[in-house]
């Protein structure tokens, strides 16, 4: 099964193409304002790596946030075009979940944190389980006053991953059974190893049903005059 995964809900974009298990060609960038311009070098660059043509695309996945707005809309609406010009089908991935699958922990509580912007980020809870992590709570779009608060009200051992590193200085200082980690950002390669799984269990959403995790309204609108119609998935 070959898939294409898009990643650009967080100041990282990059882009995977996966077969069988592995990953066959791969690009990133990290830049909060450059989500635009990095997507269509990278697929079309991507794809002469693979030797792939668009149309033995089986599996399109792509980050749906919560994130930036402005990396969200160009990943999906890029995500949306290409399953659309060649029948593949859309594979919507939650951007906390990514970066929870590539935490590395044996057995504390992950909580991914990504930045949404307007001094918030979102967050939510996850367990190790074997082969991946489960999520463990719901979704919450928190100040750091907030997520201190969340952390301090759980009394497990706890793993910190995303992008800590944006909050303020000593958010996180004293708080019992705490640590941080990596990844900071999502990578596509994570969206691929999810999407698998939504092709194992084939639990696939309708195209119309898939849709963007903002948590809020906008703060940002899109020049869509910047996109590019040629490329490797123009009819």
């Amino acid at each position: 099964m070959k898939i294409v995964a898009i990643e650009t809900s967080t100041a990282a974009s990059s882009v995977a193409l996966g077969d069988g298990g592995q990953i066959v060609a791969s690009a990133g960038r990290v830049d909060r304002r450059g989500h635009l311009g990095f997507l269509v070098p990278a697929l079309e660059f991507s794809f002469a790596q693979a030797g792939w043509k668009p149309q033995e695309i089986d599996v399109v996945a792509v980050d749906v946030g919560p994130g930036l707005f402005g990396g969200i809309r160009a990943g999906l609406s890029t995500a949306q075009a290409l399953a659309g010009a060649v029948g593949a089908r859309l594979a919507p991935v939650c951007s906390l979940d990514a970066v929870a699958l590539q935490a590395t922990t044996a057995h504390r509580r992950i909580w991914s944190i990504v930045d949404t912007r307007r001094g918030e980020v979102a967050a939510a809870p996850y367990r190790p389980v074997p082969g991946g992590v489960m999520r463990d709570g719901g979704i919450e779009l928190l100040t750091p006053e907030g997520l201190r608060g969340s952390l301090e009200s759980d009394g497990s051992d706890k793993l910190v991953v995303g992008d800590w590193p944006i909050l303020p200085a000593g958010t996180l200082q004293g708080l019992h059974g705490l640590r941080t980690g990596r990844p900071r950002y999502p990578e596509a390669a994570a969206l691929i190893e999810i999407a698998r799984g939504l092709a194992e269990r084939d639990s696939f959403p309708s195209p119309d049903e898939v849709r963007p995790e903002y948590l809020r309204e906008p703060d940002v609108h899109i020049n869509w005059s910047d996109f590019r119609t040629e490329g490797p998935w123009s009819p």
